[in-house]
């Protein structure tokens, strides 16, 4: 069907429904299937890239930022043998007083998120995560209240967190939704706009455009053909033959359209890792640029071992790497995602999340002192931020904490209006508090979608495209949320 009949086919189609009460707002879908069909770019014309830093589990925020005045006292008798001491804290040192004042600190094996934060290219979200409509204790507990399915489970919240949407029902993620409107941005259209370092997520997946899977130590390729010589000659003889068999198999004029597909597949598959393994060998992590992430973890310098470095540090490292390399890979715009598991600490909480939250302070703080290499100079062009299925509960279950709901996150990066906390933290009263659902689950008072925006914001996405990328914007407003309206403020002017 050529361009012409597609566009009168639509055409035709939308005006015979134009009579049906279903179509009332025909004049706006027209419009919508237009811009569709366009292709579209994210604002600006400099390199921009997003870094989903997924916490696995559930991080307990509340023995991340913590009351470090009177407050902690409160802290202390509700959280139980799981309290960090108040001597212990790292002190935060905002520029303007949080909501409701206070002063707070940091976890004291966040020692990077403290420098970062102190010096202006942090901050702090406060009691995020996923709503329908903003939600109070009252609000919660009437009969028919508007919430997110399945509250407290792993599963469905780590979707919503990750989708445009908490009342989503697709597992389609607002990355995933950039991609697909904006993919014309980047001059190569081979190399997907997503690139995952931990495998499939919700996050980048959108309705046309697939991630880019990579390892830690290199992209993924079809290594049991390879001979390594042209036309399947080499010295690994013996598996000519296989190799042969391969290349017969792409090479066939196929009539089904499955056989095609996959033919299609492959071929794009096998380009695109040999266009991304070209482009980051001339950026190996032998290069001094990326010492810091054997430093920060008093690591020798060692880039021959590579398995030295924790397995996140391994993935912010080849995501530097991968944007190094961004003028052969030819992209102006990227979203990145790395995983940290294991906060699901239901028990042992206090030495694991110690160790998790070090590994993600140091792994960040050193990504950005790479970034800010005069071989880089990309520190205001990256923004990193946290994601997690949910906080954790105020209370103590003996040796850990239980499923929660709203939770504080962190943005990195120079482009961030850091060294500030915004919205507002919850009471730690163990009881009659009103931000508690009941079980020690924290209310949330701000959106993931809220903070969702203000990070795309940034990264060009304009206002009209925003609200139909992140359609229940609109019912925060008022004076239920910390922050009414769709931009937190957390985040630099966008692009023009």
């Amino acid at each position: 069907m050529s361009a012409m009949k597609r566009r009168e086919f639509l055409h035709r189609t939308l005006c015979a429904t134009a009579a049906s009460a279903a179509f009332s707002s025909l004049y706006s879908k027209m419009a919508l299937a237009q811009a569709a069909a366009q292709p579209r770019r994210l604002l600006g014309n400099d390199y921009r890239a997003l870094v989903c830093l997924y916490l696995y589990g559930g991080n307990d925020c509340f023995n991340m930022v913590i009351p470090r005045d009177a407050g902690h006292s409160v802290y202390a008798a509700t959280r139980g043998s799981l309290a960090i001491p108040q001597a212990q804290l790292l002190a935060l040192n905002p520029l303007v007083p949080p909501t409701g004042g206070g002063l707070y600190g940091l976890h004291p094996s966040m020692v990077g998120t403290q420098q970062m934060f102190n010096a202006g290219n942090a901050a702090i979200v406060a009691n995020v995560g996923p709503l329908v409509r903003p939600m109070t204790k009252a609000l919660y507990q009437q009969p028919g209240a508007i919430l997110p399915a399945q509250l407290f489970s792993h599963s469905d919240q780590s979707v919503l967190w990750q989708t445009p949407r908490a009342d989503a029902s697709s597992r389609i993620g607002w990355g995933g939704r950039l991609a697909d409107i904006f993919a014309a941005t980047n001059p190569n259209q081979v190399l997907s706009m997503n690139v995952s370092l931990d495998g499939d997520n919700v996050f980048q997946a959108g309705n046309s455009v697939s991630p880019y899977f990579m390892a830690s130590g290199g992209v993924e390729q079809i290594d049991l053909v390879n001979t390594e010589g042209a036309n399947c000659n080499g010295p690994n003889s013996w598996n000519r033959r296989r190799c042969l068999s391969f290349n017969a198999l792409l090479n066939q004029n196929y009539g089904h359209p499955f056989e095609r597909a996959y033919v299609t597949k492959t071929r794009r598959a096998m380009d695109t890792s040999a266009q991304v393994a070209a482009a980051i060998a001339l950026y190996p992590e032998s290069d001094v640029v990326f010492r810091p992430f054997w430093d920060a973890f008093g690591l020798t310098w060692n880039p021959a071992n590579l398995p030295d470095l924790p397995y996140f540090a391994a993935q912010l490292l080849m995501i530097a790497r991968v944007i190094r390399a961004r003028s052969e890979l030819q992209m102006e715009r990227q979203l990145f995602f790395a995983g940290l598991g294991g906060f699901d600490t239901h028990d042992n909480q206090l030495p694991d999340q110690s160790n998790l939250l070090r590994v993600l302070s140091q792994s960040v703080k050193a990504f950005y002192d790479v970034l800010a290499n005069p071989a880089f100079n990309l520190a205001d062009k990256v923004t990193a931020f946290t994601a997690s299925e949910f906080g954790r509960t105020l209370s103590n279950n003996g040796d850990g904490t239980d499923h929660g709901w709203g939770g504080h996150h962190l943005v990195f990066g120079g482009g961030v209006n850091g060294q500030r906390i915004y919205g507002k933290f919850p009471s730690l009263a163990a009881s009659n508090n009103p931000d508690d659902a009941g079980w020690g689950q924290i209310i949330p008072t701000l959106s993931a979608d809220q903070y969702a925006a203000t990070i795309a914001r940034w990264y060009g996405l304009s206002n009209l495209d925003r609200d139909s990328i992140f359609p229940n914007l609109q019912y925060f407003t008022g004076a239920i949320p910390a922050i009414a309206g769709p931009d937190l403020g957390f985040m630099d002017a966008p692009p023009v």
